[in-house]
């Protein structure tokens, strides 16, 4: 069977991946982050994703981006709330953890190497989005191409290093749709950003907005827990 190392956020888009790679016939290794995020719950969630989806491997890396700062998501920033569809099409939200996934993708690509994976998976999504630039076509495509340079197995292997991102180009909708059709359920997966202490989504976040919308175009409710 063909390895493959997922990143595993915890959250619909990373959970429709792996269903993907799963339906693809690769067995999946997946990665996750405690990278010094304000909550753990998304990791909660990684958690029961790979339990149910039967990874062959799931690893927790422990990495400090809060050192850093600079993200509503890794220090003392207030994450927006209440935006329209404009304002969230408008610049790069404080949201966006710099050089996040650049970050995320290395490291996968290290496991990979020592795996001799040949195939990486990302659930990163171009339409709906919060425009992260690490999130778009061009980015996915200069890290594969990077990927097959700076690696022994890239350069002596003689297969090219994939970096897959099926859901790029589909929108919230259609990734919910198309998880549906492989059986995901997103009751195991988390989405906000800003949760309530007892891990209910707060239903305002760019995040919570984009995930209902997903589900409302479906015609279904969303299965998360919401605050009050």
């Amino acid at each position: 069977m063909k390895k493959a190392v997922l990143l595993l956020s915890g959250g619909l888009d990373s959970a429709t991946a792996l269903a993907i790679a799963k339906a693809e016939g690769f067995e999946v290794y997946a990665m996750s982050f405690a990278y010094g995020q304000r909550h753990k719950h998304e990791l909660d969630a990684a958690q029961r994703i790979a339990a149910k989806y039967d990874v062959r491997e799931h690893r927790v890396v422990a990495i400090d981006l809060a050192a850093f700062g600079g993200s509503a998501l890794t220090s003392d920033i207030d994450v927006p709330k209440e935006r329209n569809a404009n304002e969230m099409g408008e610049g790069i939200p404080v949201t966006y953890v710099p050089a996040r996934n650049t970050i995320f993708l290395s490291f996968a690509l290290a496991w990979a190497e020592v795996l001799k994976a040949y195939d990486i998976f990302i659930g990163v999504n171009a339409l709906d989005y919060s425009g992260y630039p690490d999130c778009r076509p061009e980015f996915i495509e200069a890290f594969e191409r990077m990927a097959n340079l700076a690696t022994a197995y890239g350069v002596e292997g003689g297969r090219r290093i994939a970096i897959h991102a099926p859901l790029i180009r589909m929108t919230k909708a259609e990734i919910i749709r198309k998880g549906l059709e492989l059986g995901v359920d997103y009751g195991l997966t988390f989405s906000c950003y800003d949760p309530d202490a007892q891990g209910h989504a707060c239903g305002s976040c760019d995040a919570c907005q984009l995930r209902l919308k997903g589900f409302r175009e479906n015609g279904l409710d969303d299965p998360s827990r919401y605050a009050a």
